[in-house]
């Protein structure tokens, strides 16, 4: 039996060039006493390859289109391909890391080979630290089957843990006719099958001679910045904060992190747009999209796959008060956590075989499937574990979350908490959004703006864009 993509993986690969359907995330690393080199990583992706064995297939079409695409083993496979080594040059500083990152962002992966890449950066100011990118394609993760490669890489031990190494070898790829023969038998067995994939291969055609970029949204848009005719080039910023400073305020003022993270971006969002001479008057609000984490009762308690529901906040932009902003949120987010469905911060981290980098692509794939639910802005704020994570011994500093811009959307925003961090990743398109660092610049003043509603006792001094 061969295992085919769903329509809804078709839906992900047919991606315009101005908005690639792939996530990304960026890990700072401080090398262990032995240290860390090209090799080591290679050795590592090698052994915890197995964990994730979708990471070693390619897509193969059928034979005249009869049934969706299957996944095959790539009997080609090179890993050296996929992991590859980059260095920075002198001084290594954190804007020439952004720009890499908005690179590596800009470029499709190949449609041939397995679609994931993996980044050794290396030459970042501070003595020895180096840098993980990691990226996967949306079609790789459903966070059931397979979860990104990021995830199986870290320890919660400086040792790498035990592994049972075994000899990969590919299985026979299916030739033409058994393709064609399972997707005649497949269509006999389920007429399903086959309107799918007529279905899913008219809706092919029609985004490939469609506008690239089109919004496929059913309601009408406020006209904003958000939203643009993309090109295929991207900026990235990001923005590194104590976790502290978020309980401070939540403490002195009631909600959760989560609802003092989305205030301090309500309030950056604000500043941003007053920067660029936009209108921020009382009643304007920022539609946003916030995938959220949900009970569902069909799965198992420690799956995370399905787990992710698309909720639509209104930033209130328009608000001048950063604690009434507070407020705001938190009262839009009380329905959710009172459906009974919700699931707390320190749950979702405690949860089996979950890593934010999985979840940050989940929230991607939900966001995209509602695009007509006509939002501005998509917002992932994922809990990560709260105790230092490693690579063969090199201790994770700092952990951004890299998300793609979804059709007609300039900018979307990742927030990942790890280890009494809160780091914020910030994804733009290269001309729509010129000024992503004012941006960066105006999520510190933000967060500066609500501590100084706090009693200077409880205040922690944020770190600023990147360590």
């Amino acid at each position: 039996m061969v295992d085919r993509l769903s329509r809804t993986d078709l839906a992900f690969l047919a991606e315009p060039a101005t908005a690639p359907r792939h996530n990304a995330t960026l890990g700072v690393f401080e090398p262990g006493e032995a240290g860390f080199d090209h090799e080591q990583l290679l050795a590592l992706v090698a052994d915890r390859l197995a964990f994730v064995p979708r990471y070693r297939q390619r897509i193969q079409t059928v034979p005249g289109r009869l049934a969706n695409p299957v996944w095959v083993d790539d009997d080609d496979f090179d890993l050296s391909y996929h992991v590859r080594r980059s260095a920075l040059p002198r001084p290594g500083s954190m804007a020439q890391l952004h720009e890499l990152v908005a690179r590596i962002m800009s470029r499709r992966l190949d449609p041939t080979r397995p679609l994931w890449e993996l980044y050794l950066v290396e030459g970042l100011e501070g003595g020895r630290r180096f840098a993980l990118l990691s990226k996967s394609h949306q079609v790789l993760v459903d966070g059931l089957v397979t979860v990104d490669l990021a995830q199986v890489l870290l320890d919660e031990e400086p040792m790498a843990r035990a592994t049972v190494h075994e000899e990969w070898r590919p299985r026979r790829t299916p030739g033409p006719s058994t393709l064609l023969l399972d997707a005649i038998g497949a269509s006999v067995r389920d007429p399903r099958v086959a309107v799918s994939s007529v279905r899913s291969n008219a809706e092919g055609l029609l985004r490939a001679v469609g506008r690239p970029d089109a919004r496929p949204v059913a309601r009408p848009v406020p006209e904003s910045p958000f939203l643009a005719t993309l090109s295929q080039q991207r900026r990235f910023m990001t923005v590194a904060t104590r976790l502290d400073d978020y309980r401070a305020i939540r403490k002195a003022h009631g909600g959760t992190v989560n609802d003092v993270v989305l205030a301090t971006l309500t309030g950056a969002m604000r500043a941003w747009l007053m920067t660029r001479a936009e209108s921020v008057h009382s009643g304007r609000s920022l539609r946003t999209m916030v995938p959220l984490s949900v009970i569902d009762t069909d799965l198992e308690p420690t799956s995370v796959g399905s787990q992710v529901t698309g909720q639509l906040l209104n930033l209130p932009v328009g608000e001048p008060s950063p604690v009434v902003r507070l407020h705001q949120v938190s009262y839009a987010l009380k329905a959710h956590r009172e459906t009974g469905r919700a699931v707390a911060a320190d749950r979702i981290a405690d949860v089996a075989g979950f890593a934010a980098s999985t979840f940050h692509l989940l929230g991607s794939r939900v966001a995209g499937q509602q695009l007509r639910r006509g939002f501005q802005l998509l917002v992932t704020n994922v809990p990560g574990a709260q105790s230092p994570l490693y690579a063969v011994g090199a201790r994770m500093l700092e952990s951004y979350p890299v998300q793609p811009l979804l059709p007609g959307h300039a900018l979307a925003v990742g927030v990942t908490s790890y280890d009494a961090g809160v780091y914020f990743g910030i994804t733009a398109d290269r001309d729509a959004v010129p000024d992503v660092e004012v941006l960066a610049q105006c999520v510190e003043e933000s967060l500066e703006e609500l501590l100084d509603t706090v009693s200077s006792a409880r205040r922690g001094a944020p770190r600023g864009r990147g360590a």
